[in-house]
């Protein structure tokens, strides 16, 4: 039997009454931090590291995140700001009314001027989702969802309904440190042995998404996320009649080990894949 996510949003009153409205504000917040980003795609930038070598930041990543604030700001005001750039806090609060940004996933593909690249917004109330966007201005698409329905350019969207893994692909995420890489290999052999094929996007929130359109059939990490770059499309998952869990198989959190998004009908076998990184890790 396929494995259903029946998680549900907890939060207050509040989130289901406004849900609509943080879906739209996101939607816009997400659009116009993409807009900023864009003009300087495939431009003459310097280009930053921050903890490693891979992990780049531009002028245009700040720009971005100042612009998803302001849109954010100008209508919740008192809302607190998780974000990737600048001095937003970094942690989901468990209380209270929150957004997540990443004005730029998948910097690494922005700054080789590769499209997969996007800028993405949920808003979250008690640690959960409420309403999540991620616009990915160089593809021309932008998906939002708020309670229920889930679009791609205003076209309500599905996860895939394929059962057979070996026509599923598969997308591993989130980046694997050198020190970490022989889980790596274990997590793309695994894939390429139990599945179709692989396919690695660099961009986790472009990846999620397109797990939400029926594009991908999977996500899979042992990694853990960052919440900016995470939530809005394990949000997008869920709300397209997916399955999103931490390693463990419970229902995906911000704080979860690892993340497995996937189809709902694929979820076990993604699962494994997950198990073997981890258990590469361990050895």
């Amino acid at each position: 039997m396929p494995r259903i996510d029946v998680t549900l949003p907890l939060g207050t009153p509040v989130a289901s009454m406004d849900a609509d409205r943080r879906r739209d504000l996101a939607r816009r917040a997400a659009l116009a931090g993409g807009a900023v980003a864009l003009e300087s795609f495939r431009e003459d930038i310097d280009v930053l590291t921050k903890d490693g070598k891979t992990d780049v930041v531009t002028q245009a990543d700040r720009d971005a995140q100042s612009t998803v604030v302001a849109v954010i700001k100008d209508e919740f005001p008192d809302d607190l700001i998780v974000g990737e750039e600048a001095d937003a806090r970094k942690r989901v609060p468990e209380t209270g009314a929150a957004w997540v940004i990443d004005p730029i996933d998948g910097t690494n593909n922005y700054v080789r001027g590769m499209r997969e690249w996007g800028t993405s917004v949920a808003a979250v109330v008690d640690g959960e989702p409420v309403a999540a966007a991620t616009a990915l201005p160089a593809l021309g698409d932008t998906y939002a969802a708020g309670p229920n329905e889930v679009t791609r350019n205003g076209d309500s969207i599905a996860v895939s309904d394929r059962t057979d893994p070996e026509l599923c692909a598969v997308s591993p995420t989130i980046w694997w440190g050198y020190d970490r890489r022989g889980e790596y290999g274990t997590i793309a052999t695994e894939i390429v042995e139990r599945f179709a094929d692989l396919r690695r996007v660099g961009c986790a929130q472009a990846s999620l998404a397109m797990v939400a359109d029926g594009a991908l059939d999977g996500v899979v990490t042992n990694v853990d996320p960052n919440p900016w770059d995470s939530i809005a499309g394990a949000h997008l998952v869920r709300r397209a009649g997916g399955t999103v869990t931490g390693l463990d198989g419970d229902p995906w959190r911000f704080d979860s080990v690892g993340l497995v998004a996937s189809n709902g009908r694929i979820h076990d076998e993604l699962l494994q894949v997950a198990k073997a990184a981890d258990a590469a890790r361990r050895e």
